[in-house]
């Protein structure tokens, strides 16, 4: 096998879509209204002790320095029938949150319904990261619905669905 030297966006863009991720929806309420953003770089378990987790997201993010300025961020880790979901929260158009069945708390995290886990918590650290910003977020609380909804994957650029455990 070769490895392939061409590294401009569009060919790093369809490596790393060989990387099956979980997608999350990073929501707050802020100023009254509804403000969210979706990841599929959201990763957990960066950090047991203090209770980390981490996402990027793009420098041109219009939502993100909004967001990054509530208290509290509820993260959705989206479940599999989320798909419609996820392209409405990422849309630039259009009520992002119109239809959809949300929680909130008092600490103002803001949660989508039948996500597959649900993480509140509060911007630890952001780092610079070439187009990107990385984020880690401090865990302050969790519910994982008792396995009642399978998370929704992505890979190869399109959404996929979990399938039977290869081991039992």
């Amino acid at each position: 096998m070769t490895l392939l030297t061409d590294l401009q966006p569009a060919a790093l863009r369809r490596a790393f879509s060989r990387f099956p991720s979980g997608v999350a929806a990073l929501c707050a309420v802020i100023d009254g209204k509804p403000q969210g953003l979706v990841a599929s770089s959201f990763t957990v378990g960066v950090s047991m002790d203090p209770p980390l987790v981490m996402f990027a997201v793009q420098n041109t993010s219009r939502t993100w320095p909004v967001l990054r300025g509530a208290g509290r961020i509820g993260v959705s880790v989206l479940g599999s029938d989320h798909e419609g979901v996820c392209k409405q929260i990422a849309s630039n158009t259009g009520d992002r949150f119109a239809g959809l069945s949300l929680h909130t708390d008092t600490s103002g995290s803001l949660f989508l319904d039948r996500a597959a886990l649900w993480l509140e918590c509060s911007v630890e650290k952001e780092i610079p990261a070439g187009d990107h910003a990385v984020v880690l977020l401090r865990v302050h609380g969790h519910a994982s619905h008792e396995d009642a909804h399978e998370p929704l994957v992505f890979h190869g650029s399109a959404f996929r669905h979990l399938g039977v455990p290869a081991f039992a």
